[in-house]
This record gives structure tokens, sequence and C-alpha cells, in this order.
């Protein structure tokens, strides 16, 4: 049984993330899987974003960030559960 409730994750991700393309590849994947919601670079050299879709959208995109662009290198993911914001697009900050 698959579901179309909306339901809201939040991605940091560490390792070689910044200056390989990372938020760009993330967000053509993020459209290509119908994915909404921002990717941005943090101060601390991670990567964080916001993704919202239905759990298998938003779970094939996790898969995806767990691999990256080919340039990064993926040394740490967290993710938690957040509150639906009800994002329309997807969004490079």
């Amino acid at each position: 049984m698959t579901t179309r409730e909306t339901i809201h994750k939040n991605i940091r991700i560490s390792g070689r993330v910044q200056g390989v393309g990372f938020r760009y590849s993330a967000m053509q994947a993020a459209l290509a899987l119908g994915v909404t919601g921002f990717v941005k670079n943090l101060y601390s050299g991670e990567v964080y974003v916001e993704a919202e879709g239905t759990a298998e959208q938003v779970d094939e995109f996790i898969e995806w960030c767990r691999q990256g662009p080919p340039r990064a290198r993926i040394d740490h993911i967290d993710i938690t559960v957040g509150e639906v914001a009800g994002f329309t697009e997807f969004r490079v900050r």
C-alpha cells in the first residue's frame, strides 16, 4: 500500500560535500523525484537539506544523498523527521 501523505525530513550530510556541485546536483535529483524543499551549505562544511514529498519520494532522495554527485565523499548522514512546511519547489539557498 502506497500513501500520498506528505512527509518532511531534515538531512545533514558531512564529508567532502562542498565545492563538488552537491547542492545543484541535489536540486536536480529532487526535481526528478518530485521532492520539494531546499539545500544549503553550512559554515561547518556540511550540507543541510529539508525535503518533502511522499515517503517513497523522500526515501529515494535520501538514497541519492547517501551517494551524492561523483566528486562528493559522504562520511555521515543524519536524518530527522520535521514538521511539514508545505514547500512548493526545491531551491538552492
